[in-house]
């Protein structure tokens, strides 16, 4: 009945979004009108919510990224928490035109009913390479707190290509060997995507014009696949909420070679489409990859202030 209301409610709640650029003349008010908005936007959701309270929320969290860094394994074990509703598709609010353009009660709409006491959360792993989002999250709510997930940006660049490579094979269409997009003229190939996804550094630098880095947790995607129950534990502290996930709610599974998730006595692994073996590269080449992620990657560590163990 909530969401029916909420329905109806919102063909008359549909915000045009602008724009907003710190230290722009319209930046303050236009931004305060923009929050105000939303806030009352929540307002009339929740004045529509169920008889049990529950209603549809703005997300007070955003996965922003990065792709193939392991997004959907955090989604999935933050979900663990009972504090925790998750949005269960990618939104593609900020980043996708035809979304944004039909403003904040579309982008509500989307979003799973929750208890008030519930923390909504949303994961679109785009986010964070797009240059136009991190503008627009700090539009609807500046106060926002964000997860970003990443892991070595080598393997990563790796996991880009096998997600590619496995769509089309699904398709029974033809697709070329990583080589031939990571080199051209027997040099690395700098405008291949996948690399320039991996340049941690340009987009973070991208997203602390408009949030303080306390605003953004950094998820050791490497880590979380090792030893996933350590991350959690600093994903809750940072979000504020009450220490409910356990070790108990992992277990290392041998066949899949990696962790799985126990909830309740129901045990659940992420979809075979995870943890795919990647393709052999030859070693030089390899080797290529790493040299060239060396300077960006201490450009990263320098600006958010730690390290990780990457090549």
């Amino acid at each position: 009945m909530a969401t029916l209301l909420l329905g109806a409610l919102l063909l008359g709640a549909q915000l045009q979004l602008a724009p907003s650029r710190p230290g722009a003349p319209w930046a303050e008010t236009g931004q305060q009108e923009l929050v105000r908005k939303a806030a009352a936007l929540q307002d009339q959701a929740l004045a529509s919510s169920a008889p049990n309270g529950s209603a549809q929320q703005l997300p007070q969290t955003i996965i922003i990224g990065v792709r193939k860094g392991g997004t959907r394994a955090l989604l999935e074990m933050l979900s663990l928490h009972p504090d925790v509703a998750a949005a269960e598709n990618e939104v593609h609010f900020f980043d996708w035109e035809e979304h944004y353009s039909q403003g904040l009660g579309w982008y509500l709409s989307q979003m799973p009913l929750s208890a008030p006491h519930q923390l909504t959360v949303e994961k679109t792993p785009a986010y964070f390479t797009s240059p136009k989002v991190p503008e627009r999250v700090h539009s609807m709510n500046p106060a926002i707190r964000l997860l970003l997930i990443l892991r070595d940006p080598s393997e990563r660049v790796l996991s880009d290509y096998t997600q590619v490579l496995y769509n089309h094979m699904q398709k029974r269409k033809p697709y070329p060997s990583i080589e031939e997009f990571l080199v051209r003229d027997g040099r690395l190939n700098v405008d291949y995507k996948a690399l320039n996804r991996s340049l941690y550094h340009v987009h973070m630098r991208n997203w602390l014009r408009f949030f303080p880095r306390s605003r953004v947790h950094i998820v050791d995607g490497d880590r979380l696949i090792r030893d996933p129950f350590p991350e959690i534990q600093k994903v809750e502290r940072f979000l504020k909420l009450s220490p409910q996930i356990n070790a108990s709610n992992f277990y290392f599974n041998k066949t899949k070679g990696f962790y799985c998730l126990r909830d309740s006595g129901r045990d659940r692994c992420l979809h075979e489409s995870k943890g795919r073996a990647h393709p052999q590269v030859d070693p030089k080449l390899l080797n290529k990859l790493h040299e060239y992620f060396h300077e960006p990657n201490k450009k990263f560590f320098e600006l958010v202030g730690r390290t990780f163990d990457w090549h």
